[in-house]
């Protein structure tokens, strides 16, 4: 099972990292207010970044190590991506 570690930009401009095995149906749980209590009220979210991790340990060390970045290297992370999932 392929896991991916990802980053929301949130609709009050703040970012959220998370990992998920199936990103569609996690950034609708999102959205729909269902997942997290960071996003519930930051509404609506879409995905800025995402990173595929061969498991679900990989993806949490990644996730650990993007949380530790301060906010300039996140969106340094996420610009050169240039795709935008909605």
């Amino acid at each position: 099972m392929s896991w991916v570690c990802y980053i929301l930009e949130c609709g009050d401009g703040t970012l959220y990292t998370g990992i998920t095995n199936d990103l569609a149906k996690r950034l609708a749980a999102h959205n729909a207010g269902t997942a997290s209590k960071y996003t519930r009220c930051r509404l609506p979210v879409a995905v800025a970044y995402s990173e595929d991790q061969p498991d679900r340990a990989a993806a949490s060390r990644r996730e650990m190590a993007i949380k530790r970045l301060p906010r300039a290297a996140k969106w340094r992370l996420i610009q050169p991506a240039g795709t935008r999932v909605e």
